[in-house]
């Protein structure tokens, strides 16, 4: 299976957030990170992920009988690149916003079906914005947003960091002028 057929499912797309930035996992921190999952469907997901090589097993140890890997995500493998992407059809678009959507939506799910789920401290934010731009100011304004995300992306988990999903969409909304 290749990157784009594994990473075009949701479960598979939420174990690949929840590896990110350097953590190692156990299939068990998995289940305890995806909830609303059933634990065979983590632990079938997690098995292609590690057979296709976007995971690495770490290491292993005996719990209770049984191996309990420690997995880490390989994330130059758990990425489409532009090639792929401006090769795509429409209908490969289609299929990859809607699990990019159906993603979105179960994370969020998650998220406000914790005890603690707290939108409005936790500054939740899902506002969409219609704004005029040319080709140079989308250009420029997609500069700017890497230059915002690119330098927080690579923050490894810490104690006083939570994980979060960003999740910008941009697309035109109407045929352009001409």
């Amino acid at each position: 299976m290749d990157t784009v057929d594994l990473l075009l499912h949701p479960v598979r797309l939420r174990i690949v957030h929840a590896m990110s930035g350097g953590r190692t996992l156990t299939t068990s921190d998995l289940c305890d990170l995806l909830p609303d999952v059933s634990k065979a469907t983590v632990y079938r997901h997690v098995g292609l992920l590690a057979e296709s090589g976007l995971l690495d097993v770490e290491g292993e140890q005996r719990v209770r009988g049984a191996v309990e890997r420690r997995y880490r995500l390989r994330p130059a493998r758990a990425a489409i690149d532009a090639e792929t992407a401006a090769s795509a059809s429409p209908d490969d678009h289609r299929r990859a916003f809607a699990v990019a959507m159906a993603t979105l939506l179960a994370e969020f799910n998650a998220y406000l079906d914790r005890d603690q789920a707290d939108p409005a401290a936790d500054l939740v934010g899902y506002r969409q914005h219609a704004i005029w731009l040319s080709p140079d100011e989308r250009a420029a304004l997609i500069a700017d947003l890497r230059a915002a995300l690119l330098p927080r992306i690579g923050n490894p988990p810490a104690p006083e960091r939570t994980r979060h999903l960003v999740s910008p969409i941009l697309f035109p909304a109407e045929e352009p002028p001409g």
